[in-house]
Formats: structure tokens, sequence, C-alpha cells
């Protein structure tokens, strides 16, 4: 019974009102999202709205992050529109429920491999994602969701505006929705100002009756969000190599999509609150949901940052308001789909506009001049890679990867040497910075090997050899210095180098003075 209580935080101090009530909103905001996310691929409103309830639920129970909600995202969805083309070039005659079966195994597997992830500890290298690329992302991100929402002021499928009083009741009612998001805290906080915003404009339009665009209105013609509880779906396809081979990529990216896309989102989540949630838990939860999500007839999905940034605005800290999200958001499809599609676009149009206004990092602009030129860029980068291609994964990676070559480039050109010759004629090279595979050759150039005398020493004490590449210069300097009879001592060598020494000791033999503060045994290496 403790763990169950544990589970769901009643340990904790757990505010009811302020938990289910931001649940209910963000119930709400699920509805629009995971239908326009189903329809990108070209799957029913259901299909979307299936795996929003199921990510919801099982991550907030099971989440290494209280407050952060999951659902069916784009970023998910534009994988599945590679997976249907790859299937129709190799299966032509293939049909769409033939597809939803590919589409249902393909989360299953993806699911399996975060399991994995979260079970071999990966999450952890999240760490590895530096501040530029974090403030890049959220950026980017940002943008994404502010730019996604104008395609409700045109005539749908069609680049024309809506006609004049349309443009404008929409337009009105989005700043409507906006004004009383931002200054109803500044009365009260007794309620979330997304819910009455949510309610008070879609109060409007029914009352009302004002013409403009509602749920309904952005599905396909004979669509509905109406169901059951979830089904269970089988996949019923091959169980064959080849099926295998047209699955497994698309699922490990979906699998990658969506835990860099969710521990992002909970680095994020754990900033605004101050705590810190548990990457590898969130990795196990996330292929929990989503192998539970294709058996449930759901497209799969991840962490949504928009929703989670609603709830925690909100005040929600606990798993109670995704579960409330969940729940709620499975009882309009069984119960409430009339209602729910009568919503006014505009309501949601303008929460979702807040949510991007919130989420840009606007203080990033005030780093320009004080972060590094190098940072600066790399912000800026996955910034336009996230908010032109809509791929965070290839945004955050490339934006790491970037940022590893400029800090090596960086640490490359700090390497130097000062020289000097004892009494007896010994010269000491000692080396400042890194010995790294980015300045080997740096370092190589520091030294004069055909005038110097007969014996020199290379002092480490302000260096360290970091890389096997270093090794490999250490070794190919003292054996230009062998084949000119001339001997070469190491000093003051730590013991992480001195370990990279004796693993290749077959590969450089050299001697290491005897060092107090590293007691290393003298001529260890002959």
């Amino acid at each position: 019974m403790k763990k169950l209580l544990n589970l769901f935080d009643f340990k904790q101090k757990v505010d009811y009102k302020t938990e289910i009530l931001s649940g209910l909103t963000v119930a709400l905001a699920l509805v629009p999202e995971a239908i326009a996310f189903a329809l990108i691929p070209g799957f029913s409103p259901l299909t979307g709205l299936y795996a929003a309830f199921v990510l919801a639920l099982i991550t907030a129970i099971f989440g290494g992050r209280p407050g952060m909600i999951s659902g069916a995202t784009g970023a998910v969805a534009v994988v599945f529109i590679g997976l249907i083309l790859e299937l129709k070039e190799n299966i032509p005659d293939i049909t769409p429920a033939t597809i939803l079966n590919y589409v249902f195994a393909t989360v299953i597997v993806a699911g399996i491999l975060q399991i994995l992830a979260g079970v071999l500890r990966l999450g952890k290298f999240i760490r590895l994602v530096p501040h530029p690329v974090m403030f890049g992302f959220v950026n980017g991100l940002a943008i994404i969701i502010f730019m996604a929402q104008f395609p409700n002021f045109y005539v749908k499928d069609t680049t024309d505006l809506l006609p004049w009083p349309s443009f404008f009741s929409m337009l009105g009612l989005t700043l409507l929705t906006m004004l009383i998001i931002w200054g109803l805290p500044k009365l009260t906080k007794a309620v979330p100002s997304t819910l009455v915003a949510i309610l008070i404009v879609s109060a409007l339009v029914i009352g009302f009756n004002i013409d403009t665009l509602t749920v309904a209105g952005i599905m396909k013609e004979g669509q509905t969000i109406k169901g059951g509880f979830p089904p269970l779906s089988i996949p019923n396809i091959p169980i064959t190599f080849e099926s295998f081979k047209i699955i497994f990529p698309f699922a490990a990216i979906v699998a990658g999509v969506g835990l860099i896309e969710s521990l992002l989102t909970l680095n994020i989540i754990d900033e605004i609150t101050d705590t810190r949630g548990s990457g590898n838990k969130e990795c196990v939860a996330q292929g929990s949901a989503n192998i539970l999500s294709g058996f449930l007839s759901g497209m799969g999905g991840c962490a949504m940052i928009g929703q989670s940034l609603i709830n925690t605005s909100s005040g929600a800290r606990a798993r109670l308001s995704g579960i409330t999200a969940a729940v709620m958001l499975l009882v309009f499809i069984m119960f409430g789909s009339s209602l729910i599609e009568r919503l006014p676009m505009a309501a949601l149009v303008g929460l979702m506009f807040m949510v991007a206004i919130g989420t840009f990092e606007w203080a990033s602009f005030k780093t320009f001049k004080k972060m590094p030129n190098s940072d600066v860029i790399v912000m800026v980068l996955v910034t336009l890679i996230t908010a032109i291609t809509h791929n965070l994964a290839v945004a955050v990676l490339l934006g790491v990867i970037i940022s590893a070559l400029m800090y090596s480039w960086e640490n490359a050109k700090r390497i130097r040497a000062r020289k000097s010759v004892d009494e007896n004629g010994v010269k000491t090279y000692e080396i400042y910075g890194p010995l790294f595979f980015g300045s080997t050759t740096a370092f190589t150039e520091k030294f004069d090997v055909p005038n110097d005398p007969e014996e020199v020493i290379i002092d480490f004490k302000e260096s360290r050899v970091a890389d096997m590449s270093g090794i490999e210069a250490l070794n190919k300097l003292t054996e230009r210095y062998r084949k000119i009879n001339k001997k070469v001592h190491l000093k003051h060598l730590s013991k992480d180098c001195l370990k990279l020494l004796e693993n290749a000791d077959a590969i450089i033999d050299v001697n290491v003075l005897e060092d107090p503060t590293y007691k290393v045994v003298a001529d260890r290496f002959e």
C-alpha cells in the first residue's frame, strides 16, 4: 500500500483542485493537437487521440517527471510518412488497414528500444546536451508551436485567408483568449487562467452562435472523435525478416526522436519546478506507454513540451494532473465528443500562442554579448534547424556535434610549451593545455628534435594526455628522438595519463621520471 501511495505522490502535499483543473485544461488542449498530428500521415483522429490517452496515462503514473505530459506528437507523426512511402514501394497493393498494422508494430518495437535505453541507463547521456543547444531547442520549438497555429486562419486545404468576417472573428477571439490568459492571474490565481479563457470564449461562440472554426472543422468530412475505449489491436503483419527490415529503421527513429524530445522536456520542466526527474525511469515509462499504445490502436508519441508547460504554468506539480488529463480525454472520446467538436479553435489557438510566447527563452537574447561567439552560433543554428526542418532529433544531435567540435577547436589552440635548459644541459619542455586528437599537430610543432640536447624532459604538470591520439603523438615524437639516439623522460603524469601509457606500453617505450606527487617508479617503461 505504501508503494502505491508513493506512486501517486500522496506522501507529498498535493493541491487537488489545481491538479484536477490543470488536467482538464491539458485534456482540452490535447484534443486538437492529437487530431492534427494524426492527420499528418493520414490516420483517423481516433488513432491520435487513443495514443494521447495511453501515453498521458502511463507516463503520468510511471514516468520519471511528475507534471510532464505525453501524447501523440508531430515529431513522431512525421516519421510515419516515410514508413508509409516505404510500405507502398515494397507492397504496391497494400491496404490502409494493413498500413495501420505496420504502424502499430513499429510503435511497439520503438517502445521496446526505449525500455532497453532505460534499462541500460542511457538517459544520463542527455546531460551531454550543452546549454546553448537547450536554448536553441526550446526557441525552435516555440517557433514551431507558434507557426503551427497559422493554418487555422486560412480556408481549409488552401493558401487563401478566411473571408474577412470569419478572419476577424477568429482573430478577435484568439486575442480575447490571450488577454484572459495574461490578465486573469493578475486578479486571481484561484483557477487556471487557461481553463477560464477556453470556457469563456467557448461560451461566447456557442451562446451567440458565432460563425468560426471549431474542432470539428479541422477534421476531414465524415470524421469524428466519438469512440469507445481503445480497442485491442494485435498487429496482423507477416512475422518475417523482410517485415522487420522495413519496420526496424523507422522504429529506431521513433524511439530516438521520442527519447530526445522527452528527456529535453524533462530537463526544461526540472528547471521550471526546481526539482529533478529521473531520465532512465522516463525512458522505461515512454517505452511501456508506446508498447501499450501500439496494442491499443494508438500511433505512439512522446513528451509534449507545449502541454507540459500549460500544466506546470497552471500550478500542477504532481502526477494527478497527468492522470486527470488522460481520463478526461477518454471521457471526451466516449461521452463528450459532440460538445468537444463545437469548441472554437480560436480559444485553443490563443492558448498555444501563449504557450509559444512562454516557451521562447527571451533571456537568450541578453546572453548574446555575454556568451562566447561559438555558443551563440550553436544556439542560433539549433533554433533555425529545429524551426525549418521540424526534426528535433537532428537539430539537437547537430547542435551537440557542433558544440563538441568548437570545444575541441578552442582547446586545441590552448596547448603551449615553455622551454628551458638546466646547468647539466638537459632541456625541459613544460606543456600547458590538454594533449588530445585536436592538439596533436600543434604539440608536435613545439619540439626542435634535431637541435635538442642528448637528454629531454617533457613535463606534463600543467597538462594531461587525454586520449589515444595523444599517446600516438608521444609515440611518434619519442621515435624521432630515438632515431638520433636522444633520451626522453616524461614527468608529472597524472594517474589517468599513466593508465593510458600502461595500456599502450606496446606502442611507446620511454622513461617516466620519478615524481613524489604521483609516486611513479623511475624508468618504468624501460
